[in-house]
């Protein structure tokens, strides 16, 4: 073998173990991929996994320097003081990034230490919110007409936030008060709603500055246009005012703002109140399209107010006067 062959080769080699690689471009290629293709999915990951790589040096270091207590450390810093769910995500979206890049492109990377291990998540029974108490906070005047209309439909979809914010004005069976959603198979499942979400959606802001009804783009928009830096794909932009597809984490900050709520409680609570109401554990299967009998038992455990209603029938018998 020549001379000059061999620095090819070890070239070639430093480029497939990917050595020279920078923390910025590692994180580019992943963030690139179909994995991460939702875009809330995505926005959660790359925030992730920027304030991560922030943290130990920036976009320039190379991946190969970076050592796995270095990234323990990160995620302490970050969120070690975080609930154990915050915890959980931002750890979860760091290490898939990193595992990625270690066995799908072989490149030389660090992991997640074994002392940065996944926190148990205390399971809250009381997560669902009474009938009661819930309809009070969804007939709140004082709510904007664009995120009352989101909860509402939420709550009688019993869909994933993610499903409802991807919908399009176009999707919208309004007659049928149904729309299309696409599984993970790739089947088309429906979600339904009822009466108190079709009295609000034809009340939504067209959007379209002569007046016109608005027929195509994201069916719930965010309050701004973005910002060049930021700007999603063009499916995710409104083709008539500019503004882009509402994102979850907005969501679910104006929930806990308005209602004190996280949006899957909502998903939750429609599927315990069917259940409170003796509907079959299939037919509530299909309403939330939970496809395992014991992970949709989950939701389905009474609340209080149920609980409480039956415990009339342990009561001593009245006397006769």
């Amino acid at each position: 073998m020549s001379a000059a062959a061999k620095p090819k080769i070890t070239a070639s080699v430093t480029a497939l173990r990917g050595d020279s690689l920078t923390l910025g471009h590692a994180a580019d290629e992943f963030l690139s991929t179909h994995r991460v293709a939702n875009p809330n999915t995505h926005r959660a990951y790359a925030s992730a996994i920027d304030r991560t790589i922030a943290a130990v040096g920036g976009r320039a270091r190379r991946l190969a320097d970076v050592a796995d207590a270095e990234i323990g450390d990160a995620l302490t810093a970050l969120w070690g003081g975080c609930a154990p769910a915050t915890w959980n995500r931002n750890r979860a979206a760091v290490s898939s990034w990193l595992t990625w890049c270690a066995s799908k492109r072989r490149w030389t990377a660090p992991s997640v230490p074994a002392d940065a291990e996944r926190r148990r998540e205390n399971l809250d029974h009381t997560k669902a919110v009474a009938k009661t108490k819930l309809e009070r906070l969804l007939s709140r005047r004082d709510l904007p007409l664009r995120d009352k209309t989101i909860y509402r439909m939420l709550y009688e979809t019993a869909a994933r936030a993610a499903e409802i914010l991807s919908l399009n004005v176009e999707d919208l069976d309004m007659e049928n008060r149904r729309a299309p959603l696409t599984s993970k198979g790739g089947d088309t499942e429906w979600v339904y709603w009822d009466a108190g979400t079709a009295r609000l959606l034809p009340r939504l802001p067209d959007g379209h500055p002569d007046g016109t009804v608005r027929t195509r783009g994201p069916l719930f928009l965010a309050d701004r246009k973005p910002v060049p830096a930021r700007r999603p794909a063009p499916e995710h932009i409104c083709p008539h005012t500019g503004r882009p597809r509402l994102g979850y984490d907005r969501v679910r900050v104006l929930m806990d703002t308005h209602l004190g709520l996280d949006p899957h409680q909502l998903r939750h609570s429609a599927a315990t109140h069917l259940g409170e109401q003796k509907v079959p554990l299939q037919l509530i299967m299909a309403k939330t399209r939970h496809k395992n009998p014991r992970t949709a038992m989950r939701y389905t455990r009474p609340g209080g107010e149920a609980v409480a209603e039956i415990t009339g029938i342990l009561a001593p018998p009245r006397r006769a006067h």
